[in-house]
């Protein structure tokens, strides 16, 4: 995988429904599931496969004229890394400051409790 993880917009969407589905998932899943999203051009689908596959985030194999596609980073590893990669940017990698934050952002005391008990059980 290169250096540059963060994803742009498209191409998370285009993640999100591979690592949603089951793999392999041809670009024909992706364009429907897409469409009840919002409208992109067949060809602009492609492009951010063939991106994706550029940039070590899928795999695709050709069956007859279908290219499968399957994802070779899990969603959790991603969105681990772009926690980190936000965290460090927007908080100079402070967890208090982060909490702070979500806390004058309207996080609800339920929420607020869920995140303790996952934390006092070890989860996280």
């Amino acid at each position: 995988m290169k250096d540059s993880y963060s994803l742009p917009d498209g191409e998370l969407e285009i993640m999100q429904i591979v690592w949603q589905s089951e793999p392999p998932v041809s670009r024909s899943i992706i364009e429907e599931t897409l469409e009840k999203q919002k409208h992109l051009a067949p060809s602009t689908i492609l492009t951010f496969l063939t991106r994706l596959c550029d940039r070590g985030f899928l795999s695709v194999e050709r069956h007859g004229r279908t290219n499968l596609y399957t994802p070779l980073i899990s969603r959790r590893d991603y969105l681990a890394k772009e926690s980190r990669r936000m965290l460090d940017r927007l908080y100079g990698g402070s967890i208090s400051s982060f909490a702070v934050s979500l806390c004058d952002s309207g996080v609800s005391k339920e929420e607020i409790g869920a995140l303790r008990k996952m934390l006092e059980e070890g989860a996280l």
